[in-house]
């Protein structure tokens, strides 16, 4: 301790005595020319640890397709867990919000303490997660027994609670994927390639959503009991188009929870690489502009450190001390953390773009998660037409938009406010074509006891008094049982009794099940091919929102505002989105089923022209103040960019182009490309 004394004294003496702009230079100076004579050691390493990052790229593109076909496996069998579980859309809905509400749980440490830690054992932990709870969403299945029927009390009465604490392991298990595996790839990667393993990881993980909408396509068409049940022999009487039909839904969440447990296999033998820290990534992308323009940079980089530094050694020691006492230095970054959430809060630009992204996100969950309810109800698919159509034609469309407007921003070198214009662009032309909806919605099903009379004749508002025939009045059926039967003249009539053949009275007959719904099949293909339009659309401006999210706050802040916006979206966004459209929904619900125990349950027949109305009102509502606060943001882009123009040009100052990574855009902020993207909803 003395000798150690006498040097701290020695060194203050020294030093005291050279004025400090001097000691910061003599030091920046020769610490460049170390530099600049040194070789690159980290690319020696880098080289000997290639495969292991190929081996890590592999494996976590993987990965991604496995979370991305939970995701979808999830939205596309929402129609199927109602009717299994006899639950409402609210509820289905509170289900789908479970993988947001597991999500936020763990993100915060997950992201914090995830990178001090091994971060590829990590990600397979998380992996071996997400595959453990996709599995508990199919086990109910097994619990409820097969062909039950009686009242299911006490846990059973239950079961989709599982399902709901299954989605909540996956959103725990997928949280360490994107920001964990993101930092690892910007580690091992050579500078300037993150960017290219990024894109072919996202390109790659379009495999999954394909995956997910085909495998959902045909188990939808496979009854629930695959296995234990012969249609050919058993008395089930139902098809697919039935209203009643209940999928092999759980097949596909076995498939994904069994993919997900071999990916995270890999990952436990993949060594952790050491994290770089800021500093040495500035230092290592402008070493090229070092040896070019060195003088310019230097005295850059010393302006920087001069303002850093200490004033003098005696304001060193207390900085040390405060360093030493924890809670001096627990206060000192509370205190800029509070500030800096506070500087992002009373930024404009960002709590405009805030408040915008939510109504668009809001809307675009909502509408995703009761998409193929909605094509199921308006035109007459069945849930495995839906989801393979849709999927199939969709998915390809927004990839395409996805790079196209990439391409657009990188070709014209929008600013800032190019980009946002662009944004608005792509919303607008995706909000008229979400307007063109409304004539496709069709009319009611022609439903006699519950949209007509028995007579086919004159229309009711209310089923609830509609006048017996004389098809059923002498027949002692149960009316909590659903068993529609098709006309030949096109209507429905509820009419239990029947035999399984059919019958004959008079100039009349039926057999079991609904009818089709021939009339809206143009509509259908009209739809589709608006919804591949607007898919396109949307795609193309998505590229855009993580770029303005970044560039409208200070470069040292950009990380907590990304972080914000994320626990901001997926809190309001993600989770009660899909409840209130749930809701929503349900009062569009004319005929219920009723459980064995005598409760309500799943929805069997919707006023089809109302459930439109709702579903795509709720998508024009949260479209419309969103576009309006677009062209609010352009606008204040605009004044506040003339206003800081103005003072460059008092100062003399010049801005180079923004895609010069060392450049300032035109709101004086540094404008530092990312490799850094946000987590899913989604697709």
């Amino acid at each position: 301790m003395g000798r150690r004394s006498f040097q701290r004294k020695y060194l203050s003496t020294v030093i005291a005595d050279i004025p400090i702009t001097t000691t910061v230079q003599s030091w920046t100076k020769l610490s460049i020319q170390a530099k600049l004579q040194r070789p690159n050691l980290q690319d020696q390493g880098r080289q000997g640890t290639a495969m292991d990052s190929g081996m890590f790229l592999a494996a976590l593109s993987f990965s991604y397709i496995c979370k991305a076909l939970g995701a979808v496996l999830m939205k596309s069998s929402i129609t199927q867990i109602e009717r299994r579980f006899d639950i409402p859309s609210s509820i289905s809905g509170l289900i789908d919000g479970g993988f947001e509400v597991g999500n936020l749980l763990v993100i915060v440490f997950v992201s914090y303490f995830g990178s001090k830690l091994n971060r590829p054992k990590l990600i397979g932990t998380g992996c071996f997660v997400m595959g453990i709870g996709s599995i508990l969403i199919a086990l109910p299945h097994f619990f409820m027994g097969y062909g039950e029927r009686g009242c299911e009390k006490g846990s059973k009465s239950y079961m989709w609670i599982y399902v709901l604490m299954g989605n909540m392991l996956r959103g725990i298990g997928e949280s360490p994927i994107v920001p964990l595996g993101i930092s690892y790839i910007d580690d091992f990667a050579k500078e300037g390639h993150s960017s290219v393993y990024l894109g072919t990881l996202h390109t790659i993980a379009m495999i999954g959503p394909i995956l997910g909408f085909i495998m959902s396509s045909v188990f939808a068409k496979i009854y629930v009991d695959v296995g234990y049940v012969d249609l050919r022999l058993s008395t089930i009487r139902i098809t697919p188009q039935d209203a009643r039909w209940v999928g092999a839904w759980w097949l596909g969440f076995i498939l994904n929870g069994l993919l997900c447990i071999i990916c995270s296999i890999s990952f436990f033998f993949i060594p952790q690489i050491k994290k770089r820290s800021q500093n040495e990534r500035k230092n290592s992308a402008s070493l090229h502009v070092l040896k070019t323009d060195e003088e310019k940079n230097h005295m850059s980089n010393l302006t920087k450190q001069e303002k850093q530094a200490p004033a003098n050694m005696t304001d060193m020691d207390t900085w040390i001390k405060e360093k030493k006492s924890p809670e001096r230095f627990l206060s000192r970054y509370l205190g800029g953390f509070l500030w800096s959430l506070k500087s992002i809060l009373t930024n404009n630009l960002y709590v405009i773009f805030l408040i915008l992204t939510l109504l668009q996100m809001s809307s675009f969950i909502g509408s995703f998660t009761y998409m193929f309810k909605f094509v199921e109800q308006q035109f007459g698919q069945s849930a495995s037409q839906a989801n393979f159509l849709l999927g199939i034609i969709t998915i390809p469309t927004m990839a395409s938009g996805v790079f196209l407007g990439g391409y657009i921003i990188k070709k014209f070198k929008l600013s800032l406010v190019g980009i946002a214009t662009l944004v608005f662009f792509t919303s607008s032309m995706a909000y008229v074509f979400q307007l063109l909806y409304f004539p496709l919605v069709c009319e009611n099903k022609s439903f006699a006891g519950l949209t007509l009379t028995y007579d086919g004749m004159n229309p009711v508002d209310s089923h609830i008094d509609v006048p017996l025939s004389h098809c059923n009045s002498d027949c002692i059926c149960d009316k909590n049982q659903w068993e529609p039967v098709c006309g030949e003249n096109g209507e429905f009539y509820d009419c239990s009794c029947i035999s399984d053949s059919g019958f004959q009275k008079g100039n009349h007959s039926a057999r079991l099940g609904e009818c089709p719904r021939d009339k809206c099949k143009t509509k259908y293909y009209i739809y589709i091919i608006f919804q591949v339009i607007m898919s396109f659309f949307t795609a193309l401006g998505s590229t855009s929102f993580l770029m303005i999210l970044m560039k409208c706050v200070q470069p040292e802040l950009k990380s907590l505002a990304m972080g914000f916006h994320s626990l901001f979206i997926r809190t309001l966004g993600g989770i009660l989105a899909p409840i209130y459209y749930g809701a929503f929904i349900d009062r569009t619900c004319i005929k219920w089923s009723v459980t064995s125990c005598g409760t309500r349950g799943a929805c069997r027949l919707y006023n089809s022209r109302l459930f439109g109305i709702i579903y795509l009102g709720l998508n024009i509502s949260l479209k419309t103040p969103a576009l309006f606060l677009y062209a609010v943001l352009i606008y204040f882009m605009k004044k506040k960019f003339k206003r800081n123009d103005n003072k460059t040009s008092e100062n003399g100052r010049k801005f180079t182009n923004e895609g010069n990574p060392e450049s300032v855009n035109k709101n004086g902020y540094n404008c530092v490309p990312s490799d850094e993207q946000n987590s899913e909803t989604p697709i």
